[in-house]
């Protein structure tokens, strides 16, 4: 017997979890995995495809060729091409045949719009990481803590059972007495169960969270319109007529009217365009769907941790409305699984009780363990 009771105690030992490290404040995710993976696109894509583009320019030199007169000597062709690209004002005629003109200087501004863009899809992860992150890291911190301390807690509580149990002259009485104590809630966690209650009623990370989808959803958008707007008014022009006949040059009879000039850097943005464009359209579901996740309850976690004696925060029905901070919560302790250890022991002891034959003999995981210290023999049936 004094074997069987060594057994018991070693393998109690061993279900408790170890003191968690320092480590863990510094490893918490703040970020969902969908979010990260959107602000690496939609700020990293048009940092890359700037970077290109100027890298081009640097390489090719001009980004204009104009076609000047044969008499024009190579200083002054090269002034045109410079004052054309100064200018990019286009100058055509109606139908009436009237002079028109039209500016492309968003040609020119394009790369450095893009850098707009960048910082605007930058901001929303500012406003999650210095109005949320902190107090969402508090809020991990304490209930990834209690979670363990809980599980830890209820083996505890099984190893002083089992010390009572081969104390106690009368094992009806001391089972009596258990089953009291579970009826009058004795085994019950109040601090963790009623924080997280008080998350439900908590709107502060949830708004923050909507909003920061929102802006990303606005910005999107507007660059999506933006590009268009260039596609349907100015990507289509790569060539243009161009008049230097201005200043001192006005009234010079040998000059043109108009000179034809072709953007040399042309097929390069509309490719750069279309890039941004067909990825940031591609990128507009994802934003709706994380959006909609606030929408349900992740349940499956809460769902693992009732095996914990007194904890039915499911059962009671104590979730309502899903828009609130203990939904957003349990995203990220989702996300942060691998720092919860307790998760993956009560998950097992769950599974197990799904294959289990008797389940009404496995309500807890006190019940669980006091199973496998071998008090089954003397415990009453539910």
């Amino acid at each position: 017997m004094s074997l069987s009771h060594t057994a018991a105690e070693y393998m109690l030992s061993d279900a408790l979890l170890p003191d968690p490290s320092s480590s863990r404040a510094k490893g918490l995710r703040l970020e969902l995995p969908s979010d990260r993976l959107l602000k690496f696109v939609t700020v990293g894509l048009p940092l890359f495809l700037v970077s290109l583009a100027f890298a081009r320019e640097f390489s090719a030199g001009s980004q204009i060729s104009c076609f000047s007169p044969t008499n024009f000597t190579g200083k002054q062709s090269a002034y045109t091409d410079t004052a054309c690209w100064d200018s990019l004002i286009h100058h055509g005629f109606d139908a009436e045949g009237r002079t028109i003109t039209k500016s492309l200087w968003a040609l020119k501004v394009f790369p450095y719009s893009l850098l707009v863009v960048a910082v605007l899809m930058y901001l929303p992860y500012l406003l999650w990481r210095y109005a949320a992150a902190p107090a969402l890291h508090c809020d991990l911190l304490f209930i990834i803590d209690e979670l363990d301390k809980s599980y830890n807690r209820s083996v505890r509580l099984v190893q002083h059972m089992k010390k009572v149990q081969q104390a106690s002259a009368e094992p009806e009485q001391f089972w009596e007495e258990y089953e009291r104590a579970r009826r009058e809630r004795y085994f019950e966690f109040p601090l963790l169960e009623r924080y997280l209650s008080c998350k439900q009623h908590a709107h502060a990370l949830v708004s923050i969270y909507i909003l920061r989808n929102l802006l990303l959803l606005l910005f999107l958008a507007a660059t999506c319109l933006y590009l268009v707007f260039l596609h349907l008014n100015i990507f289509f022009q790569d060539e243009f007529s161009c008049s230097i006949k201005t200043g001192l040059l006005q009234a010079e009879p040998h000059i043109p009217s108009l000179i034809p000039c072709k953007l040399v850097f042309f097929s390069v943005f509309q490719l750069i365009s279309l890039s941004v464009g067909s990825v940031y359209v591609l990128l507009i579901p994802v934003v709706i769907y994380n959006a909609l996740q606030l929408c349900q309850w992740d349940k499956g976690l809460l769902s693992v941790y009732e095996m914990l004696p007194a904890f039915d925060l499911l059962s009671r029905r104590m979730l309502t409305c899903p828009l609130n901070d203990l939904n957003v919560i349990l995203l990220f302790l989702r996300a942060n699984i691998s720092e919860l250890t307790s998760f993956s022991r009560l998950n097992a002891v769950s599974a197990l009780r799904e294959a289990t034959a008797n389940k009404e003999d496995i309500d807890t995981v006190i019940d669980f363990m006091t199973l496998l210290a071998g008090l089954e023999t003397t415990k009453p049936k539910h």
